[in-house]
């Protein structure tokens, strides 16, 4: 029998992917048989990420925030290295601040890159995927989304309107054969969490104290539920927010 988890013949594109969760998913794409499009600003990570995930990964130096140019990228994946039929909305930015700190200009910043640019991102691959009637979307939520966390006002607000707009996109898309579904990290080992955590020991104890496994995640925790999200596996899954986060969702 087929194996259902296999990505052979698709392409993915995963924004963020040159480093964190967005390299862990793209490893678990290339490893599952997938072509992967990695994009991001630091060309210098997306180079050291292909260079480690081999020939069936191709970056794309990019800035999703650049919304204009998106129409644009998807076109010049489409016609170089095939059809998008997965795409993991990945690319982010982190704030640690007191609310009262946070700027207006700060609070924007954040949501440009989390939310509108993954609207427009999504919006642009759903125009090559809709007439073919298959594809899948993964938006990358948080438990910040669900729990109250200190010094992560916008992160948090971003991420919850992340979850809104992949509801109201499989109203849009459903029955056109598309997909849209959120993962939820927990508190998983990347650079975004020790910039968080490694001058914050009481912080660091404290998130430890909300896992009922006192541990933290592998970058391939989030890669394997993205893989089942993508794959055949996960064909009749829509719409769902996946908490890969060890129990922490369940223990608050």
């Amino acid at each position: 029998m087929k194996n259902p988890f296999s990505m052979e013949g698709q392409v993915a594109l995963v924004t963020g992917g040159g480093s964190g969760l967005g390299f862990g998913i793209a490893k678990c794409f290339v490893e599952a048989g997938a072509k992967v499009v990695i994009v991001g600003r630091r060309a210098e990570l997306l180079d050291e990420a292909k260079r480690q995930l081999g020939g069936n990964c191709i970056a794309r130096p990019f800035d999703v925030t650049e919304k204009s140019r998106l129409g644009a990228l998807v076109a010049d994946i489409e016609a170089n290295v095939g059809p998008i039929t997965s795409l993991v909305n990945c690319a982010g930015a982190h704030l640690k601040k007191i609310a009262t700190d946070v700027t207006d200009e700060e609070f924007l910043k954040i949501l440009d890159v989390h939310v509108l640019s993954s609207f427009a991102m999504s919006r642009e691959v759903l125009k090559a995927m809709l007439p073919r009637k298959r594809g899948s979307i993964i938006m990358i939520s948080s438990m910040t989304a669900i729990m109250g966390m200190e010094k992560v006002v916008a992160y948090s607000t971003a991420k919850a309107a992340v979850n809104g707009m992949m509801r109201a996109l499989i109203a849009d898309t459903s029955t056109s054969g598309i997909r849209v579904n959120a993962i939820a990290p927990g508190w998983i080992d990347t650079p975004m969490l020790h910039k968080a955590t490694d001058n914050d020991e009481p912080r660091r104890n404290k998130i430890l104290a909300r896992i009922p496994t006192h541990t933290f995640g592998r970058v391939e925790d989030i890669g394997y539920a993205a893989q089942y999200l993508a794959s055949d596996a996960g064909a009749y899954v829509n719409g769902v927010f996946l908490p890969v986060d060890a129990g922490a969702a369940g223990a608050f």
